[in-house]
Formats: structure tokens, sequence, C-alpha cells
């Protein structure tokens, strides 16, 4: 049994919607068995590679407390009641736990197994892991967190987010920050029923169908709604809080409506504090069709929303009012440090709230979304200088203390420096060759979106980009490696625009993706074009693998190539992406991109559901 996307049953309710391909990854490494049970026998649909080494079939599930575990599923299965069994593994083997969830695997019943040895791993192998159920729901909650969070020039975004200490009281706790255009932004915090994987799950589908509602009709009201009857209509989610607010970031306007949730804790510039008046309502699909009240605030220049779950507050322990007031007090200490609210010291704003909070004993998770509105908007950046190469560390300091300014990280800001450096390179060293060196302007800009531009301008003469990648085409790939979009543009001169989505990173990214991929990418360079060819599973370190090899396959874009997925076993949201950006700088230089994807194959449909048929060529 290959654990891949492929081998998933079609409307598992292990997976949802959104999310599942991250989900699969976490599980697949995972040092528990885990195992998706269905069928009229209750046979493994799918396993993972600890479940494969211990055997993949009904007949190889081992007794726990001397009790077969596939009789266990069976009553659960019947029931639809969740069990957990403590014991021997085996006849005399070590202590173990069984932890069996109802599902509905293609709308029939199903079982989520997962089988852990108390002091170790499951298997022969044990290496002494007490933790590894803890590490599983961490990379799978992790995993279904949202990657980057917008950056905004006049809002400061940052999201942290603590499991609980105890693994049977963790999962199921979210946050989430959604563009919706022309400045605005969605807020969103919840807290789905349950815990462990299975709260996870159902995590990922309310935050996919939240986005989902919100990107059609963004009002406090429709989505709070449309997510109260989404959740009358799936049991794991039936029950869940949430607080959803729209921050008009110009004006600092804020609509909102929470169901089941506490209200955020809004902490003015002056350190003056409040929680935000919320009509209460049942919880998501408690009482399906109550109205929503939507409530109406205003977010100050210079003050700060602080958006937490429950476990925020339960960390104080008993009453609840004095932890709203130790958060309170909490807040506003993480605020008033020295630059915290500056640069990129305002991305560890939420991990600092949830680490004093959770000091000691976590009972429960603490999940904290943050927003700064600053105090002062950032000027468009202009410069006019000599394009001679002295006028290059001019433009590297102006440019990183501006784009400092913005809040980007170093990664990302590293990134603009030396894409721009390249161009600033090429009309230094080529625009006026031969004759007096003229002038070079570059600008910076951010629209309210979040949409960073940067030109560099000269007014020398123009030459199309050299097919060879020593020369002209090797700066091309090394700027479509680093950032969105390249254009050039040879009328009276050479103008170069770069483009970039700014982002902020969670504080645990750099932890998910830790380690190495099992993708296997190269490149072919036998045929008529080049061809990339990608085996194994293309999670978020394969797909980075692959765009970098396209690239340079492809000499920044200038030249064809061809992508051959057909032995790809698990093709992820982050590869898609690959895909469509290099269908894009194809599109601009002219020429499609060919794919091999097998016909009826997962690879090829993910594709073409993603809309890539028609960007692409596949065969």
């Amino acid at each position: 049994m290959n654990a891949s996307q492929d081998s998933l049953p079609p409307g598992s309710g292990l997976l949802g919607d959104t999310g599942g391909a991250v989900l699969v990854a976490a599980m697949e490494a995972a040092s528990a068995a885990i195992y998706c049970l269905a069928g009229p026998a209750l046979e493994p649909v799918w396993a993972n590679a600890r479940a494969r080494a211990l055997g993949a079939t009904r007949a190889d599930l081992p007794l726990v407390d001397g009790r077969p575990v596939g009789d266990i599923a069976e009553v659960v299965a019947r029931t639809g009641r969740p069990e957990t069994v403590r014991g021997a593994l085996g006849p005399g083997g070590a202590a173990a736990t069984a932890v069996l969830q109802p599902l509905r695997v293609d709308g029939g019943p199903g079982v989520l197994l997962v089988l852990e040895a108390d002091h170790g791993v499951v298997g022969p192998d044990s290496r002494g892991r007490p933790d590894a159920e803890g590490d599983v729901l961490d990379q799978a909650q992790h995993s279904l967190l949202p990657p980057a969070l917008p950056l905004l020039p006049d809002v400061r975004l940052s999201g942290s987010y603590h499991r609980a200490s105890s693994v049977r009281a963790a999962g199921g706790d979210w946050y989430d920050a959604v563009p919706l255009g022309r400045g605005r932004l969605a807020l969103v915090i919840g807290d789905a029923v349950g815990h462990g994987i299975p709260a996870a799950g159902a995590m990922s589908r309310l935050r996919g169908a939240m986005r989902s509602i919100a990107l059609r009709d963004p009002s406090p009201a429709a989505v709070v709604a449309a997510l109260d009857a989404f959740a009358a209509q799936m049991e794991d989610v039936e029950g869940a809080s949430v607080f959803y607010a729209v921050l008009e970031a110009a004006t600092g306007r804020l609509t909102y409506a929470g169901a089941g949730h506490p209200a955020p804790l809004l902490v003015r510039a002056d350190g003056t504090s409040e929680f935000l008046p919320v009509v209460p309502r049942p919880p998501l699909g408690s009482l399906p069709g109550i109205p929503t009240v939507v409530s109406v605030a205003v977010l100050e220049q210079g003050g700060t929303l602080v958006l937490f779950s429950d476990g925020a507050v339960s960390a104080s322990g008993p009453p609840p009012s004095a932890g709203l007031v130790r958060l309170a007090e909490t807040a506003r200490a993480v605020l008033e440090a020295p630059g915290a609210l500056e640069g990129e010291g305002s991305a560890a704003l939420a991990a600092a709230v949830a680490e004093r909070l959770s000091r000691g004993d976590r009972p429960d998770d603490i999940a904290v979304l943050v927003a700064h509105r600053r105090a002062e908007g950032l000027a468009p950046l202009d410069l006019d200088l000599p394009a001679v190469p002295a006028s290059l560390p001019v433009v590297r300091r102006r440019l990183t203390a501006w784009l400092t300014g913005l809040g980007m990280g170093e990664q990302d800001r590293v990134g603009v420096m030396v894409a721009v450096g390249e161009a600033c390179a090429n009309a230094a060293e080529h625009a006026y060759r031969g004759v007096e060196p003229g002038r070079m302007y570059v600008s910076a800009a951010v629209d309210v979106d979040g949409q960073l531009t940067v030109t560099i301008r000269d007014e020398g003469r123009w030459r199309p980009p050299d097919r060879d990648p020593g020369d002209r085409g090797r700066g091309l790939l090394i700027m479509r490696q680093l950032v969105d979009g390249v254009v050039l543009q040879g009328e009276h001169g050479t103008t170069v625009t770069l483009s970039m989505r700014l982002r902020r990173t969670p504080e645990e990214t750099e932890e998910r993706h830790a380690g190495t991929s099992t993708a296997d990418v190269v490149v072919d360079r036998t045929g008529a074009r080049p061809e990339v060819r990608v085996a194994g599973a293309v999670d978020g370190l394969g797909a980075e693998q692959m765009r970098i090899r396209l690239l340079e396959a492809s000499h920044g874009g200038t030249v064809p190539v061809e992508l051959d997925l057909t032995a790809v076993t698990l093709f992820s949201s982050a590869a898609v992406r690959v895909v469509l950006a290099m269908s894009r700088i194809a599109g601009a230089e002219g020429w499609r991109v060919v794919v091999h994807a097998p016909v009826g194959g997962v690879t090829r449909h993910i594709l073409e559901i993603s809309g890539l048929g028609g960007l692409v060529e596949l065969r």
C-alpha cells in the first residue's frame, strides 16, 4: 500500500477538502501507526509508514490488552462512539495505547486508528520517543495553519499556536487572515470541538469553508451564517466557536461578529485597553438559523487588536475573569517592550503573548492572532543616481532600510535586494556601453494590499536578453527565482519591473519545513528541449527543488522546457503553485510548458481541477 494522496478514499472524513496533502505528509512520517479502516470488513484503505511496517491488512492488526483491534474497530464503526484502549501490545508486549475514532469514508462507516507505544515507537525498531503522539499532532496542526500572513503597509500581523501540555487536550485551535482586496482583511480565530488529529481535520474543513465563503461575500453576517449552516451538516464541526472580523486597513473600521467565542482585546495607542463588546451567540451549528448581530468598532492608528482562543484565558486557571485580566496585562506589557512594534519586531508579537501566558502547564491549546495598525505610513522610495557601479552600494543601503521599515523578514528582504542588484548591475554595466554614463532610476512602492513593486529604469540602448545563461539570461534567472514577477521593457532604454506579494511567515514555519524531501528531481538535457523529471512525494521542499530545476533548465524562462510527472506519488498544493508560476513565466516569453502526467492519475486530476489544463500543454 502506498501512503500517498493517490491511495486515500475520495471524500474521506479524515482529510476534508482543504489541507489534505499536508496532513497526509505529517501522518506519513509519524512514529505512531496510523490506519484509515473502511469497507464492509473494515480493511485498511490507507496506512502510514509505521503501520505498513507492521502489516497493512486487517489480519495484521495486533492485540491490545488482549483484544483484537479489528474487533474494537467494528464496535466503533457500528456505534459511532470513539474508544481508547490501553494495555500490552500483543502477547506480553510493551504497553501501548490504541485510539479509535469513527469517521465517514465514501459515505460509509470508517474508523481512524492511531496505535502508539506508551514509551517509544510502535514496531521492532523502537527508539524511545515518549512524546511521539504529540509530535504527530504538532506536525498536523502546524501544517494546517496558514503558512504565511499578509503583510500590508498599514497593518502588521503575527500569529502563534502553542499545543496543550497534554496531547489528549490538544488540537483544533486555529487562526487565519485573508486578504480581501482594496486594503481589507478578514481576521479570524476559532476552536474546533474535540482533540487530536480528528480535531485538526475538523479545523482544516472549517478554515477552508471560511476562506471559500469570505472570498464570495466577506461580510461578518454572511460568513457566520454560512459557517453556521456548514457546521450543522458536519458532525465534527458542529459546536465549533469562531470570531470573524473585517478590518479596513486605511480607516481602521472594524466590523465583526462571534459565535461562542471570546471577544478580542483592543489595546489603544495610549496603552488603555478593553475587550470588544460582542452580542453573545451559540457556537456554530448549535441552533441553525439564529440571527447574527454585527458590531462596529474603530482600530485607531497605533492601536492593536489581540484575538485569542479559550486556552489563553484558561492558562491562568479559574476563574475566567482572572484569565482575562492576566491576558490584558500580558498584551500591554508585550506591546510596550522597546522595538516591539517596529519592523521585524512586530512579527513576534503573537508568539510573545502566547509564550508569557503559557509558562508552566497548559491545560488547553493557545492560539493568538495580533493585528497592529501602524501610526504612520511609509512613503515610496525614489532614487535618481548615475548608472555606474559606484551607485550600487547606495541602492543597497537605501532600499534595505526602506524594506526593513515595511516589516519584511530577512529572507524575503535579501531576495528582493539580490534581484534589484542584478537589474541595477545590468544598467550600470550595459546600458551606456561605449558612451558617457547616464542616469539610473530606482523606485519602490507597496499598494494597500501588500503588492510590492520595484522599478529599475535607464535611458540607454536596449538589447534583448541573451539566451546564453552565462550572460544576461543568468541575471534574469536569478531575478525570477527570487521574486513573484519580472517584466522587461525595451522602449527608450530598459525598464525592469519586479513585483512581489508581501507576506509574513509565522514563527513555526522554520521548524515545519526542516528536514529533507523524498522527491527526486533531475534535469535531462539529451532531448530536443530540456526535461525536468520528478519522482516521489512532491511536498513543500520537493516543490522548491522542482521550481529551481525548472528555472535552471529554462534559463530563467527564456527557453522552452518539459516537466515529467509520471513517477510522482504525491503532488502538494506547493507543487501546483510552482507549475502555475512557471506557466505564467512561459506565457510572458511566448511558449507553453509541456507537462507529462498520466491520464486518469491523481496528479493529472489535481492539475486539471487547479485550472492548469488551459495554461500548460498536458500530455
